[in-house]
């Protein structure tokens, strides 16, 4: 998701190195019977958790993009006729309807324009960014510092009684809808899909402060707050003409906190290649193989 221009030492210094490390997150092959993938082009629309910053091999530095992103083991698996990936680390509702600039500095055209009458399917993965993807780890990171076993984050985004976070998701989902629409109006005959986000934290329990610095009171309450916007995302899908491949359920058991053997998530270092709290290559390959029999079911 990175916003990534992208996400711990004692007291000050640990400070400084976080915010170091944040700041530069910003910064097997899938091989199933026969993809149902419609003939055709196939584009894919998306953020950092689509482009896969640092996983090997990067295409292209400014959108720090790998050809070992799911888009692209789903249009090797399935032949697709054409194929087109113009996702990007960074990426808002904004950048796929009006362009913007990628890590570099150099911009970046609207993904929208990669999407033709022609196209048969377009996967979109958005929504993260528009939320504050990249700034919430960071502030929920840093705050764990003085509070490992509370709720500090949780504490700070519901103060006042509102839920800072659920009020993003919400704000999100008319932009999410817009860009839907917009693909269907690009692609009238394209089949879209929505792809959601995969665990970062586990499914269950309290985290692994500090390898993931999430305190354990506030990893349940992100747990939610992911959970809320993959939910979005598939009822705003199914709004507007679009179906929903969920990457969530697959990747339980593959979270952050897992071995570096079975993770799909990097944490807050990663030991695979990959930004901090983003996939790893086993992570694009696990979405890859889910929307492949998303698109077989």
């Amino acid at each position: 998701m990175i916003r990534p221009r992208l996400p711990f030492p004692r007291a000050a210094s640990r400070l400084g190195a976080l915010a170091a490390v944040v700041a530069g997150v910003l910064l097997a092959s899938v091989t199933p019977a026969s993809a149902a993938v419609p003939a055709g082009r196939y584009v894919a629309l998306g953020d950092s958790y689509t482009a896969g910053p640092l996983v090997p091999t990067q295409v292209d530095l400014n959108c720090l993009r790998s050809n070992r992103n799911y888009p692209s083991l789903v249009a090797a698996s399935a032949g697709s006729a054409s194929f087109a990936d113009v996702s990007c680390s960074g990426a808002t509702t904004n950048d796929i309807l009006n362009g913007g600039s990628g890590q570099l500095g150099i911009s970046v055209p609207p993904q929208l324009n990669a999407v033709t009458s022609s196209t048969a399917l377009v996967t979109v993965q958005i929504g993260g960014n528009d939320i504050g993807f990249s700034s919430i780890i960071s502030d929920c990171a840093r705050a764990s510092l003085d509070s490992p076993f509370g709720s500090p984050c949780k504490n700070t985004y519901t103060a006042g009684g509102t839920d800072q976070l659920r009020a993003r998701i919400d704000a999100a989902a008319p932009k999410v809808a817009t860009v839907l629409r917009a693909v269907r109006t690009a692609a009238p005959g394209a089949r879209v899909v929505v792809i959601g986000y995969p665990a970062i934290v586990p499914d269950s329990g309290y985290g692994c402060w500090p390898l993931v610095p999430i305190a354990y009171q506030d990893v349940p309450y992100l747990r939610g707050v992911e959970k809320a916007l993959n939910t979005m995302l598939a009822s705003t899908a199914a709004a507007n003409n679009a179906s929903y491949a969920d990457v969530y359920t697959p990747s339980i058991g593959h979270d952050a906190c897992k071995s570096s053997g079975t993770r799909w998530v990097e944490g807050l270092i990663p030991e695979n290649s990959a930004a901090p709290f983003h996939p790893n290559a086993r992570g694009e390959q696990g979405m890859a193989t889910a929307v492949l029999a998303h698109l077989n079911s």
